[in-house]
């Protein structure tokens, strides 16, 4: 099952309105998303185990005992924790589990430490008059400045082609990344370093003609605040939970007339649609936070009303308006979802078909696998003697400095 699950979530099988392999793996069979997330997580992890995977396919270590050793092992630890899941019961394998995972968490922290003190930005001024930077930053530091380094090649490279002053040679990676900086210096103390108020900050503005909203094949702009086109649907879905202002514009393109900002959704029908709803209503999701969806759109005449509207989270109202998903409420007040070819997406899906012998079934799986389970298969090799964990940790794991691992 577990070679299944891997090579479904690989081929993306799931990629059809569930938001991952684990959300549709707990749709489809009916287990907690914790659990689905689990066996994902243990099936591409058995990829790089061969050894767990055959011990596992061959009945001699349980799923319990697995799911642990993968939550550690890697392909130079395998076989000795193969040997301790072997010899322990599976409350063993948790507890050395449990201390392995402390040594590893000791050894990052004193590595995370030493990064931290490692830090420094050297800036001089070199013999000619250039200033010379070199320095050292924390990962995540490091991908901030590389990030907005990015963002910042990107808008001097917007800004050179809306200019007809081209340069006789083109700049080098580095040349780019020297602009850059001198542009976020800039930017940072033109701003006096303040990034802005949240509310402002986050702020996406759409500028959409009414037409376009009511009909997406009508003529009409659809763009964002920096004149990128986005699609009618797009704005159609944006539209749905936003803030909205109207402005009226004279034949020259002239704004003659703005409007009160306004919320599509009054606060008040907000929160009674939460908790009503208690998160996104997609088959099979179960994210808590999401947006409001006007089942039929204000801009079709579609009420602002509890009856009209549903919890749909970012991925799934973007399904619903631009992927071709679609949701109607029915008489009784349940809301139905179809794919994009028009097929049913039930709530819970239909029960497989179970054999008339499911034992007998099993075992002719197995022998055909070539696989024997006998009543000592699974059975540790474990004696009754008490277990040192610290010890234990000591012995088998390879950045383990001193009985640092006592379990408690």
């Amino acid at each position: 099952m577990l070679d299944l699950i891997r090579e479904f979530d690989a081929r993306g099988g799931w990629n059809n309105g569930f938001s991952s392999c684990a959300h549709w793996l707990s749709w489809r069979v009916g287990i907690a998303l914790g659990a689905a997330r689990e066996r994902v997580r243990v099936a591409h992890a058995l990829e790089s185990l061969p050894r767990l995977a055959s011990a596992l396919a061959h009945g001699e270590l349980s799923y319990a005992k697995v799911r642990a050793l993968t939550r550690v092992a890697t392909p130079e630890t395998e076989e000795r924790l193969l040997a301790v899941g072997r010899a322990g019961t599976a409350c063993h394998v948790e507890r050395i589990v449990r201390g392995w995972r402390r040594v590893d968490r000791i050894a990052e922290a004193r590595e995370a430490a030493a990064r931290q003190k490692s830090r420094a930005i050297h800036v001089y001024q070199d013999e000619d008059g250039m200033v010379v930077v070199r320095g050292r930053l924390t990962p995540e530091a490091g991908a901030v400045l590389m990030q907005a380094l990015a963002a910042g090649r990107e808008r001097l490279y917007q800004q050179a082609r809306g200019t007809e002053d081209v340069p006789a040679e083109t700049p080098s990676m580095a040349q780019e990344q020297a602009d850059a900086l001198a542009l976020l210096a800039e930017t940072a103390l033109h701003h006096g370093l303040d990034p802005g108020a949240p509310g402002e900050r986050y702020q996406v503005v759409v500028h959409v003609d009414e037409p376009v909203l009511a009909n997406p094949d009508a003529p009409g702009q659809s763009v964002l605040e920096s004149g990128t086109h986005v699609s009618a649907e797009t704005s159609r879905r944006l539209a749905c939970d936003a803030t909205r202002v109207i402005m009226r514009h004279d034949d020259d393109g002239r704004v003659v007339e703005v409007g009160a900002r306004t919320r599509t959704i009054p606060p008040a029908i907000r929160r009674a649609l939460h908790h009503r709803d208690g998160g996104c209503r997609f088959p099979g999701c179960g994210v808590r936070f999401g947006q409001g969806h006007h089942i039929r759109h204000w801009a079709h005449g579609g009420p602002t009303t509890l009856s009209n509207l549903a919890i749909l989270c970012r991925r799934h109202h973007r399904a619903v308006h631009e992927d071709g998903y679609q949701v109607e409420r029915l008489c009784d007040g349940e809301l139905r979802f179809r794919r994009p070819d028009g097929r049913l997406l039930p709530d819970v899906p239909p029960v497989p078909p179970v054999p008339g012998d499911p034992i007998q079934a099993l075992r002719m799986q197995n022998e055909a696998a070539g696989v024997q389970v006998d009543a000592r298969t699974t059975c540790p090799g474990w004696l009754g003697e008490r277990l040192n964990v610290g010890w234990a940790i000591d012995v088998l794991h390879p950045r383990a400095v001193g009985s640092v691992a006592v379990d408690g």
